[in-house]
């Protein structure tokens, strides 16, 4: 009997002692084997290898100071709780990342928190009013929901709360959660990326000005060097001599990237020639084009004006490309609300708003991640396009669409202000999801292929090229959805922040739009695809939970109190009868 008994006494210290060994030994190897493991389905733990390799690049610290500290609401609670586990996925892979979490509204002095609210919006981080429940009933509550990250001197925000026009609260926080690893990615990105690509703005075609693109060219700057370039018929203002090759040089790209924002004037042959030739080299384009002219500067003298096709001289150019700009109008009802003086109220007038449906606003409905999750844009007498057969291997993406009551007007066409405020008849309006806006991807064929003179083609400094390496270019059938609106403040005009409507107070998706498909046609590394995570929004049934609150509180608290006294009378009767003897 005491023999037995020192065996099992032996036997439990030698399997404590092994499974002390087994724990450290996995600790050893652990210390020199990086490896971690995610269960979850969407793999929502798991960073994207772009990430990763950022994120081993940093050599400095980088500092975040989060906004989410505090008594919020649950779905606050969880974007706070998510936001803290992505930064720890991010320490994880480099001890350079650190970060704390502040609640702004922790000072009891009035005085003092409207000044911490002051220096955090004049940083760039914007507020959001929430309603909370009280004892007393309901109050306001203002939060910060972002960060401010800084790296080696330099801060900059990071809007953690994503917005969406027509989204429902849980819809953006779910949104807001699986951006969170972009945004945070790109937050650090821009702070320790130093050698930015170089894109630029055509000129010289009646394209939009400086000031029309200033907030564009402001939001681009952070990842790029923006210029603005006059093509000229200089075959040298989009190529540079290439330095490595002084035995045969040949002409390469400037810029990684051309936009070409609402030109009015046709482009001439020799101009097509040093675009083509640029797309060729590999070059990427965002064409923002309207194939229609119509403006509201002239409705501000007449209730009427004419919307007539506007000739480019770009039809064969895009027809080789794979698409073509049509000569129409999409009507939306999902449209801009305008303002329409209705009298005068004393010295100042009033103003009645209606909807506009020649200002569609575009709601994605895509998984591409230049516009999954994106906020609706708003534009300004948008266009339709259609994608034709081309002999090159294309892929083809339609990006934006108009909403399920559009319809599409041929011109020329009337435009009367006499319409507003009349109830459309919505039997016109039965046509669904107008493609306006899409991705092409692939090689090109040159659209000088067949027709180049021979001097030019045989000339080794030009380096003529027939087809294109993979490339990628973005058109919009829209040339102002760049265009940002400007404020006249002490006798001068200010540009507003691209997206934001002044008569409404809206902000929309303009901004993140235009840097989203700048970041896709230019990012290789792949980062931009991140906005492709989905993370599976699994909401509770509200009705189903009243109707059974009582039977699941009984589950949950007295069942498991039940198996517990249950088990310990089990091994209570084993052990008597184990040693009883």
């Amino acid at each position: 009997m005491k023999n037995n008994k020192r065996n099992t006494r032996l036997n439990n210290i030698t399997q404590l002692l092994l499974g002390l060994a087994i724990i450290a030994l996995l600790n050893v190897i652990g210390s020199f084997v990086f490896t971690r493991v995610d269960l979850t389905s969407e793999k929502r733990y798991s960073l994207s290898d772009a990430t990763k390799e950022m994120l081993g690049t940093i050599d400095d610290i980088v500092y975040f100071r989060v906004y989410l500290e505090g008594e919020f609401p649950a779905g606050f609670k969880r974007l706070a709780r998510e936001t803290r586990e992505m930064l720890n996925e991010f320490r994880a892979y480099n001890r350079n990342i650190e970060y704390e979490f502040i609640n702004p509204s922790e000072s009891p002095d009035n005085t003092e928190r409207n000044k911490i609210y002051a220096q955090l919006v004049e940083k760039g981080l914007s507020p959001t009013d929430l309603r909370v429940k009280t004892k007393d009933g309901t109050s306001t509550q203002l939060i910060f929901p972002g960060a401010l990250v800084s790296f080696n001197g330099r801060e900059m925000p990071v809007q953690l709360l994503s917005s969406q026009r027509s989204a429902t609260p849980d819809e953006i926080l779910n949104n807001s959660i699986q951006n969170l690893e972009f945004s945070l990615s790109d937050a650090i990105r821009k702070l320790v990326t130093n050698a930015k690509p170089k894109v630029a703005f055509i000129e010289g075609h009646g394209e939009l000005g400086a000031k029309e693109t200033a907030d564009a060219t402001v939001a681009l700057s952070d990842y790029y060097v923006v210029e603005r370039v006059t093509i000229g018929e200089k075959l040298n203002s989009l190529t540079e001599r290439s330095q490595t090759d002084t035995t045969n040089p040949r002409s390469t790209n400037k810029y990684e990237a051309l936009i070409i924002a609402k030109p009015q004037k046709p482009f001439s042959e020799k101009d097509k020639f040093i675009i083509d030739q640029f797309i060729m080299r590999g070059g990427k384009v965002l064409w923002l084009v309207d194939p229609v002219f119509a403006s509201m500067d002239s409705l501000q003298v007449e209730a009427e004006t004419m919307g007539v096709s506007l000739d480019l001289n770009l039809g064969d150019m895009f027809f080789k490309y794979g698409f073509k700009l049509n000569n129409d109008l999409v009507l939306d009802m999902n449209a801009m609300m305008i303002p329409v003086k209705a009298g005068q109220m004393g010295n100042q007038p009033k103003f009645e708003y209606y909807p506009w449906f020649y200002f569609p606003i575009l709601t994605p409905n895509s998984d591409n991640p230049i516009v999954k999750n994106l906020n609706a844009s708003k534009t300004e007498f948008v266009s339709s396009l259609d994608f034709v057969n081309s002999s090159a291997d294309l892929d083809k993406t339609v990006l934006l669409t108009s909403s399920e009551k559009s319809r599409k007007v041929n011109v020329p066409a009337m435009i009367s202000l006499n319409f507003l405020g009349q109830k459309p008849d919505e039997r016109l309006y039965n046509k669904k999801f107008i493609p306006v806006a899409a991705l092409i991807e692939g090689k090109f064929e040159s659209l000088f292929a067949n027709r180049i003179a021979p001097e030019i083609q045989e000339d080794k400094l030009i380096g003529f090229l027939p087809g294109s390496r993979e490339t990628k270019m973005i058109v919009i059938a829209d040339g102002d959805i760049i265009k940002n609106q400007m404020q006249l403040s002490k006798g001068n005009y200010y540009p507003l922040p691209l997206g934001y409507d002044q008569y409404t107070k809206q902000q929309f998706g303009n901004r993140e739009l235009i840097l989203n498909a700048m970041n896709y046609l230019t990012d290789d590394s792949g980062l931009i695809s991140i906005r492709s995570r989905e993370v599976k929004l699994r909401m509770l049934d509200r009705s189903k939970i009243d109707a059974e609150r009582g039977y699941w509180q009984l589950l949950n608290t007295v069942i498991p109190v039940l198996l517990v006294i249950a088990f310990g009378v089990v091994q209570a009767v084993l052990r008597k009868r184990r040693y009883s003897a």
